[in-house]
């Protein structure tokens, strides 16, 4: 079955937030907050400086997604390309779907004159860090330390509002 690639639309955010959702919980155990979601989710449509959704479609549906996200490199004086948010529907995983989203994603940070192209995945996830090594990726040399500030200041978690 053909799987085409597409920058995803406002039309597409009930099933990115539901393939959001689905991967917490399955690569974290991470039940999400589906208003703060739904929110977060938006947010990218509504302000393109984020960064933006691919989806594939596999004949008439929804396969799978991802997201782009930029972070600026003065070393570089380019923009560095993050995947985030990467989900494959289980009846469409070893389809080589990743694949075809990863080499558009490589296409496009290409024509944007991007410096590189980087993700972060799970230590425990062997199964994707194996699909992103076939997609010739490696192993950075850098650590990822992290602070979460609203599990550390106590804040209330923005988009809870009602």
């Amino acid at each position: 079955m053909k799987i085409s690639i597409r920058r995803a639309t406002r039309n597409d955010l009930p099933l990115l937030v539901d393939f959001n959702r689905q991967m917490a919980l399955e690569t974290e155990g991470k039940p999400l907050n589906l208003n703060k979601l739904r929110l977060g989710t938006e947010a990218v449509f509504q302000n393109p400086n984020l960064g933006f959704y691919l989806v594939a479609e596999r004949g008439e549906s929804v396969a799978g997604q991802l997201m782009i996200t930029y972070e600026w490199s003065d070393w570089r004086n380019a923009r560095m390309w993050w995947i985030q948010s990467v989900f494959i529907h289980p009846e469409a995983r070893g389809l080589g779907i990743y694949r075809r989203l990863h080499n558009h994603v490589l296409d496009l940070a290409k024509r944007d004159n991007a410096c590189g192209v980087r993700l972060y995945v799970d230590r425990s996830n062997a199964v994707a860090q194996k699909v992103y090594e076939k997609c010739g990726m490696s192993r950075s040399h850098y650590d990822l330390f992290e602070l979460d500030l609203e599990a550390e200041t106590g804040n209330p978690k923005r988009g809870l509002e009602d």
